[in-house]
């Protein structure tokens, strides 16, 4: 997902520099057994190359760039900008 289409593929609206957004990402649905101790990671990246197009981070048009540039992603999550991920969960049935 390019953060330039998160209020849909016909609005491009690229991110504001040090400004906080909401972005929702809807995932499609998979499942996992977690046993006691185990964890989960959240990985935030511009880009994941090869496995995707490269972003170079312009806003230059898709397919059109000729400049690359890194990027800084923040996720915030202190008392007046929390952040949050929500994961379903389905309660295992007693035996």
């Amino acid at each position: 997902m390019r953060l330039r289409y998160r209020r849909g593929p016909e609005r491009e609206e690229f991110l504001p520099q040090e400004e906080i957004d909401q972005v929702t990402i809807t995932l499609y649905p998979t499942s996992n057994l977690f046993a006691r101790g185990h964890r989960l990671r959240l990985d935030v990246s511009s880009s994941n190359y090869p496995r995707f197009d490269v972003n170079p981070n312009t806003g230059e048009p898709i397919g059109r760039d000729r400049r690359k540039t890194a990027a800084d992603n923040t996720v915030f999550h202190d008392a007046t900008r929390c952040s949050q991920i929500l994961l379903p969960v389905i309660p295992r049935e007693s035996p």
